[in-house]
C-alpha cells in the first residue's frame, strides 16, 4: 500500500502543472527557493519623525506673511533666527534655542533694513555672525558688513561650504554676485565677481561638498552648473530639452501644450506618442524650482512642475543636463517642493510650503537611484521650514535631522526630529558618520586665489566635539570695525570692547589649565549650558536639579586631583631642598 501511494501521487503531480502542487509535495529546488522578491537592507528604513512637546516649542512669534518661497529661519546650535511680519521696515527674530514656549511679544528685534527681508542665513562657522537681504537690494551681516552692489531687490544669499567670510547673491536684476567679507571696509559696494549667465530671477543656488561647483534654477527653465570662483558655465541648458530645440529658440508654447491636450481628447493619442514621433524627449516639460547637487555622488536632483502642473522630481548626471536619469510625479498640489539632503545618511527629504507630510528617500549610486523610506504626516501646515545642523543634534536619541517648521496659522514655531529606532542608548557610530564641522577649510583669500579643499570634519560623539572658536572667527571681522561706525553704535562698540576683554581673559585662563579642562566644551549635543532658559516644570527642575549635582561632583573630585598634585609638589620641592642642604 505504501508503494501504491508513492505511485499515485507521482501521477497527480505528473498530469497537474500546478507549482503549487508540486512545491507542496516534491523538494523544493534552488531556483523555487529564490522565487521571493530581494528586500533592500537598510539602516533608516523605519525612520520616523517625532513632533516636539508644545513645551519645547516657540509660541507666539509673528510670522512673516511674505509670498517668497524661502525658508524665513535659519538655526544653529545656539540661535534660531525667524524673519518677522512688522511694519516700517524689514526684521527678524533671534532667539535662544533653547528658550522654548511662549515668546515675549516686545522681543528686542534685528532691524535695518528699510524694506522687508527676504532670507537670512547663519554663518556655518561663526555662530554668531547672520546675513540678511531684504527688498532694499542690500545684504547685512549684523552688525559688521552692509553689501550694496544689486540693483533690485536681493532674493537669495548663500555662504560657502568651505571658504571662511565668502557669500554669495542674487535679486531680481538676474546677477549673482560674491562678496568677500574679509576686507576692511564697512560699506562694501564692489563684490569680488559678478556672475551674469542668467536671463531671468534665479530660484534657488546650491553647493557641492567641497564648494568647487554652483548650480542654479531660474525662471528661464535653465538649470545651470558653473564654476563659482570663475563664473565659467559647465551646463547649462533646458533640462529635458532637445538640442534643436535649444539652438532653435523653440521652447514649449502654450499652443503645442493646446495641440497635445486636443490629439489626446480627438484621437485618444497619449502625448509621450507625439513627443516620440517627432524625436523629443517626453521630459522636456518638468519645470524646476530648487535644485540641490547631491554631495559627491556627482548628481543633481530638481523639484518642480511638470507640463500638467504636477509636482514632480527629477534626478540628473551631473555632466549631462539634457536626459534625466530619473523622473517621477509626486502628487497635484500647489506648493513649492524644499528639498533637503543629508549627505552623511544619503537621506532626501522632500517638504511641500503649505503641506503637512514630509517625504524621505534614501539615494543611491545604482538603479534605481532614489528609494522611498516613508513619509511624517501632519495636519498642521508648515510655511517654511529651518534645518539644525549636525553637530547641534541630540545624539543619545538617534536623532538624524532636524526641522523647524513655521506655522503662520497658530504663530508657532515647531521642531521636528527626524529620529532613528534603537534600543541601545550608547552612542551609535553607523550612523554618526564624521560630518563638516565648523572650522573653515580655507580662508577668503585662499579660496579667491584658486585652491578647493573638502569641508573640516568633526566627531559627533559626545566629549569628542570640536569647542566654538567664535573670538578667532570673529577676529577678521571685528577688526573692521571703524571709528565712524563705532561712534553711530556706541552700544555695539561697548559689546564687542567687552567680548574682546572677556575673550582675551577666557584664553589666558584656558592656556594655563589645558591639560584640566580637555574634556570641557562650551556645547555639549547642540546645548549651551549658558544659554539655557530656566526651568518651567516640576521635570524640568529635576533635571536641572541632577545635572547641577553632577557637575558639583565632577568639581569637587577635579579639586581633589589638584590638591594631591599640590602635595606631591610640595613634597617634591622639600626633597630637593633636603638634598642640595646636605650637599
Amino acid at each position: 500500500e505504501r508503494g501504491n501511494r508513492i505511485i499515485k501521487i507521482s501521477a497527480i503531480t505528473a498530469r497537474d502543472d500546478s507549482p503549487s502542487l508540486t512545491s507542496s509535495f516534491l523538494p523544493p529546488s534552488l531556483s523555487q527557493m529564490t522565487w521571493r522578491p530581494q528586500y533592500r537592507s537598510s539602516k533608516f528604513r523605519h525612520v520616523f519623525g517625532k513632533a516636539a512637546t508644545k513645551e519645547s516649542c516657540y509660541d507666539g512669534v509673528p510670522i512673516t506673511r511674505s509670498v517668497q518661497d524661502n525658508n524665513f529661519c535659519a538655526v544653529n546650535p545656539r540661535f534660531l533666527a525667524v524673519i518677522t511680519e512688522c511694519a516700517g521696515g524689514g526684521a527678524f527674530f533671534v532667539l535662544s534655542v533653547h528658550h522654548t514656549g511662549k515668546v515675549d511679544p516686545h522681543q528686542p528685534r534685528v532691524s535695518g533694513h528699510r524694506g522687508n527681508v527676504l532670507d537670512i542665513k547663519w554663518n556655518p562657522f561663526n555662530d554668531y555672525c547672520i546675513a540678511s537681504c531684504s527688498e532694499d537690494t542690500t545684504n547685512l551681516t549684523v552688525p559688521w558688513k552692509e553689501l550694496q552692489g544689486h540693483s533690485r531687490r536681493v532674493g537669495l544669499i548663500e555662504w560657502h561650504p568651505t571658504a571662511n567670510n565668502i557669500l554669495f547673491s542674487t535679486a531680481y536684476d538676474y546677477q549673482v554676485m560674491i562678496w568677500n567679507l574679509d576686507c576692511p571696509e564697512q560699506v562694501i559696494k564692489n563684490p569680488v565677481r559678478t556672475i551674469s549667465h542668467h536671463t531671468d530671477v534665479v530660484l534657488s543656488m546650491s553647493f557641492n561638498t567641497d564648494g568647487s561647483l554652483l548650480s542654479t534654477t531660474c525662471k528661464d527653465r535653465k538649470v545651470r552648473l558653473m564654476e563659482p570662483r570663475s563664473g565659467n558655465l559647465l551646463q547649462g541648458g533646458v533640462p529635458g530639452m532637445s538640442h534643436r530645440e535649444e539652438a532653435q529658440g523653440r521652447p514649449r508654447t502654450r499652443w503645442r501644450d493646446y495641440v497635445s491636450q486636443l490629439a489626446w481628447e480627438r484621437l485618444g493619442v497619449p502625448p509621450e506618442e507625439l513627443e516620440e514621433v517627432s524625436g523629443e524627449a517626453n521630459c522636456k516639460a518638468h519645470k524646476a524650482s530648487k535644485v540641490l547637487i547631491l554631495g559627491n555622488l556627482k548628481m543633481l536632483l530638481t523639484t518642480g512642475t511638470s507640463r500638467w502642473n504636477d509636482r514632480q522630481i527629477a534626478l540628473w548626471d551631473q555632466d549631462d543636463l539634457s536626459v534625466p536619469l530619473l523622473q517621477e510625479n509626486l502628487d497635484g498640489s500647489s506648493g513649492v517642493l524644499f528639498p533637503f539632503y543629508d549627505p552623511d545618511t544619503h537621506m532626501l527629504y522632500l517638504a511641500g510650503k503649505g503641506d503637512g507630510n514630509i517625504r524621505y528617500y534614501e539615494i543611491s549610486s545604482e538603479k534605481p537611484y532614489i528609494h522611498y523610506l516613508t513619509e511624517y504626516r501632519s495636519h498642521i501646515p508648515q510655511k517654511g521650514l529651518g534645518v539644525m545642523p549636525k553637530r547641534g543634534l541630540d545624539v543619545s536619541s538617534c536623532e538624524v535631522f532636524r526641522f523647524y517648521k513655521l506655522v503662520t496659522t497658530k504663530s508657532l514655531i515647531e521642531p521636528l526630529s527626524m529620529i532613528v529606532p534603537r534600543r541601545s542608548e550608547s552612542y551609535q557610530e553607523d550612523i554618526y558618520p564624521m560630518t563638516a564641522g565648523n572650522r573653515p577649510a580655507l580662508t577668503a583669500e585662499e579660496w579667491l586665489s584658486g585652491i578647493d579643499k573638502g569641508p573640516v570634519l568633526m566627531s559627533l560623539k559626545p566629549g569628542s566635539q570640536v569647542a566654538e572658536s567664535y573670538s578667532e572667527m570673529s577676529k577678521g571681522l571685528g577688526n573692521s570695525l571703524d571709528t565712524r561706525r563705532s561712534q553711530s553704535r556706541p552700544g555695539m562698540l561697548q559689546l564687542s570692547y567687552i567680548q574682546d576683554q572677556l575673550e582675551s581673559k577666557d584664553t589666558k585662563e584656558d592656556g594655563s589649565r589645558a591639560e584640566d579642562d580637555k574634556s570641557r566644551t562650551p556645547v555639549s549635543n547642540g546645548e549651551d549650558l549658558a544659554l539655557c532658559s530656566p526651568p518651567r516644570t516640576e521635570n524640568e527642575l529635576r533635571l536641572k536639579f541632577h545635572k547641577q549635582q553632577e557637575e558639583i561632583r565632577r568639581l569637587r573630585e577635579l579639586l581633589n586631583q589638584r590638591d594631591v598634585r599640590i602635595t606631591q609638589l610640595e613634597l617634591e620641592i622639600k626633597n630637593i631642598k633636603n638634598s642640595q642642604s646636605s650637599l
